[in-house]
């Protein structure tokens, strides 16, 4: 069974970094270009994954990833951050973070970082 991935990024060129590395292992639902869509799209499609950034407008990375680690303890989340963001990854451990890859995003290391939480 393929497992499911959402992609969430507010920036469209990364969502497309991210989605072609990880269409190649893994089915991608959607994408949501901030927290609060992140929230909705987890809820709608409830996928095994998502990549999450941590800077996003209207709901923050480490917000939603709070919000969807609490209805779903089971959720894996790998954020995908700048590799000056060692405080926000702190803050997203608290939160729930399984995970994470700093940008830029290598294809690899992604998908590495994706299996070896989901199996």
């Amino acid at each position: 069974m393929t497992e499911r991935v959402l992609v969430v990024d507010d920036s469209s060129f990364q969502r497309t970094v991210v989605r072609d590395a990880l269409a190649e292992r893994f089915e991608v639902v959607d994408e949501a270009e901030n927290g609060a869509e992140a929230v909705e799209l987890f809820e709608a499609y409830e996928p095994d994954a998502v990549s999450m950034d941590v800077v996003m407008p209207e709901m923050t990375g480490i917000e939603a990833t709070s919000a969807i680690k609490d209805r779903w303890p089971d959720a894996v989340i790998v954020m995908c951050t700048s590799v000056d963001q060692g405080e926000k990854m702190m803050e997203a451990v608290k939160a729930g973070a399984d995970g994470y890859v700093t940008k830029p995003v290598d294809a690899a290391e992604l998908v590495g970082e994706f299996e070896s939480h989901l199996g």
